[in-house]
């Protein structure tokens, strides 16, 4: 276990069904953490105040903003991040719609989609659309996004 010093904790995060200890300042975010201790550089770091979605995980079955949580605040907790979501059917459905362009939001939106069929499992158009809010894209189409996500869910039910 690593040690930890005068201005610096361990803190046990278990993330995509693994433990980690990692030895970092109290203040450090969870954002900062996954991507510079744990390697996790599918959440992307955007605009640090939680607007623009950039960021999303899931947290006990939630999407989360990490850049608004510290890594402290998230022990005992069940992480997932983009690299969790192995053949997950929103990256199959966000590549077949063409819901992305530069690609920097994708691993938010498809995470934000994963979490909202984790708790709803059937949801309405307004309801995805309600979701998608707390996403932002600067470079395509949020109808190719929204495709993506009604595709998904048909996918998940068959």
């Amino acid at each position: 276990m690593p040690e930890s010093g005068p201005n610096l904790v361990i803190v046990k995060l278990r993330v995509n069904g693994e433990n980690h200890f990692v030895t970092i300042p109290p203040s450090k975010t969870l954002l900062a953490t996954l991507r510079e201790n744990l390697f996790l550089t599918g959440t992307k770091p955007g605009c640090f105040n939680g607007d623009c979605g950039a960021c999303t995980i899931i947290i006990d079955q939630v999407a989360m903003k990490s850049c608004l949580m510290l890594a402290v605040e998230a022990q005992g907790k069940e992480i997932i991040t983009i690299e969790g979501l192995k053949d997950s059917p929103f990256q199959q459905a966000f590549i077949e719609e063409f819901a992305f362009q530069c690609g920097y939001c994708t691993p938010g939106f498809i995470m934000n989609g994963h979490a909202l069929l984790l708790n709803e499992h059937n949801p309405s158009r307004e309801k995805i659309k309600e979701w998608l809010e707390s996403n932002i894209c600067r470079c395509t189409s949020y109808e190719e996004i929204e495709a993506a996500v009604l595709k998904a869910i048909v996918h998940k039910k068959e």
